[in-house]
């Protein structure tokens, strides 16, 4: 875990910066769970994908996360690698910046509607990788990014990130709002789950988070 400051309640800032290069893409992110007194919460993606973009940013904003994510992808071939590789850098960003999982809740629920969907997110910072969810989408595609591919976002920082996700729809006709509606309860979720207690405990039975 990496650090630059100190909050408002004196703790270190939890940041992290990882790059991940491949044949397929090539990518840096860079990701900050708190802020340092005084400084403001950024957010820049550039995935070369306008719509992962949007959720992207929606994620980190309604997560109080700092991001900024850049990716150089092969998008003539299509949007699996750069999907894929966005989340998982995304991921193992997360798991660094909040380095020992101690201190923290743990488990975070988060409800987002967006007019008529409703997307409900349940996260365990658990260090068991694992993704189930039902977002009910139809469309081939919204914008430039496959449907088929959001459930494998969720799941690919699921498994960077070392965490048990469970994302679904509860109701909603427009995939575009069905899909924000589920970042933005990811996002809820997040800051549920990562919120610092006093204890310094780690909030398991078996002692360990690993």
């Amino acid at each position: 875990m990496s650090s630059s400051g100190l909050t408002s309640s004196g703790k270190p800032v939890r940041s992290a910066t990882v790059s991940r290069k491949t044949n397929e893409t090539n990518i840096t992110c860079k990701l900050a769970l708190d802020h340092a007194v005084g400084v403001k919460q950024a957010i820049d993606v550039k995935t070369g994908i306008g719509f992962l973009d949007h959720m992207l940013h929606a994620l980190a904003r309604h997560g109080h996360m700092s991001l900024a994510l850049h990716c150089e992808g092969d998008l003539w071939i299509d949007d699996h690698h750069t999907a894929e590789d966005c989340s998982i850098a995304l991921g193992e960003a997360f798991k660094e910046a909040l380095g020992e999982r101690r201190g923290i809740r743990r488990y975070g629920t988060g409800f987002a509607p967006l007019d008529e969907a409703l997307a409900r997110a349940v996260l365990d910072i658990s260090s068991r990788p694992y993704f189930c969810g039902d977002l009910q989408l139809k469309r081939e595609k919204i914008g430039d990014l496959s449907t088929e591919m959001i459930p494998h976002v969720f799941h690919s920082f699921a498994q960077g990130a070392g965490v048990t996700l469970h994302v679904d729809v509860l109701r909603g006709e427009n995939d575009h709002h069905k899909a924000e509606a589920a970042f933005k309860a990811l996002a809820l979720a997040i800051r549920e789950a990562v919120e610092r207690d006093d204890s310094g405990e780690v909030p398991s039975t078996k002692g360990v988070l690993a």
